[in-house]
């Protein structure tokens, strides 16, 4: 298993960087939300964990999901997170929870199930987090039931499917090639 270059981190960062800006006009969206009942808002949260499969299924390689999650997290606060300084232990654990499931499959599986388990381990890292702050002790049994089926399931939609068909769409247009070859030949070519 080949290491992060250079590259492939300044990539990273890049790839957070953009997501860092959709984070930060991510909350009030969900705000938005949370005037509707049944916590609605759930179904957007997804969004959340998106930098870290979308930075994996392009670089291809380990400790990219959870660089790329925490440097989303750091850019949102550096923007001016209405979460303040949270955002960052959260992005640090669902960056983890991504990380997880790809070092599970040996970093080998890059498939529409693998990153939708992605998507839902990142939710999974943000209820330790919600669990820690200690507010889900305050939510009745179905209401808590609500909020971790929505919440696994925006994980699943939005940092799994979406973000799958969006590398799909981004792999059509050759971007990729520069940072993982379509042949060996090109391959080679570039570790020459």
């Amino acid at each position: 298993m080949k290491r992060l270059t250079l590259t492939d981190i300044l990539v990273t960062v890049i790839i957070a960087v953009v997501f860092a800006v959709v984070y930060r006009l991510w909350g009030p969206v969900n705000d938005s939300l949370k005037l509707f009942p049944l916590q609605i808002n759930e179904l957007m949260y997804g969004m959340w964990f998106i930098a870290a499969t979308v930075a994996f299924l392009i670089i291809r390689k380990p400790g990219v999901a959870l660089i790329a999650e925490t440097a989303a997290a750091s850019g949102e606060f550096i923007v001016g997170s209405q979460y303040g300084l949270e955002v960052l232990i959260y992005g640090v654990m669902q960056g983890l929870g991504a990380e997880l499931v790809f070092a599970f499959f040996f970093y080998k599986s890059f498939s529409l199930m693998t990153t939708s388990l992605a998507g839902a381990a990142s939710a999974g890292g943000s209820f330790i987090m919600d669990w820690n702050r200690g507010y889900m002790f305050d939510l009745v049994g179905w209401n808590l039931t609500l909020v971790l089926v929505l919440r696994t399931l925006s994980g699943i939609l939005i940092a799994g499917v979406f973000a799958y068909y969006l590398v799909k769409a981004l792999e059509k247009t050759g971007v990729t090639d520069l940072l993982r070859p379509s042949s060996k030949a090109d391959l080679e070519t570039l570790e020459k």
